[in-house]
């Protein structure tokens, strides 16, 4: 599967940093809502509240997990994705390991590396 069509699917949810403006997790989430997409954001480490600290508080069916935080913490969210029957993610330039690649690979979990603002982008063009 290609990043682009992870785009046919309308349920997201974006782990990374996604309440600081600066950061691309924000941006995609961001892009994804602006674009029509039922995106959510979650952020294990945010003390706000206002975003979920985990992907089982997540209130609807993900399709896409949008993976844009370190591979240190991207394998456990990975490995929590499969718990709950995730398997299709998008993993940002800098998210991926070979851990999180091989353990998406031997679990059934389709794993592309792309960018979603770029496929986002492509498909607003096209």
């Amino acid at each position: 599967m290609e990043a682009a069509n992870f785009l046919y699917y309308k349920n997201w949810v974006v782990v990374g940093d996604v309440s600081n403006e600066e950061k691309y997790a924000f941006k995609i989430l961001s892009s994804l809502k602006g674009a029509m997409y039922n995106a959510e954001g979650v952020n294990p480490r945010d003390a706000s509240g206002k975003v979920y600290k985990s992907l089982s508080e997540i209130p609807f069916k993900v399709d896409v997990l949008d993976l844009c935080i370190n591979p240190k913490t991207g394998i456990d969210i990975v490995k929590k994705a499969f718990e709950i029957g995730i398997d299709k993610i998008l993993i940002q330039p800098g998210a991926e390991s070979e851990e999180i690649l091989n353990f998406c690979s031997n679990n059934g979990i389709s794993a592309v590396k792309g960018c979603a603002l770029v496929e986002l982008t492509k498909k607003h063009k096209a």
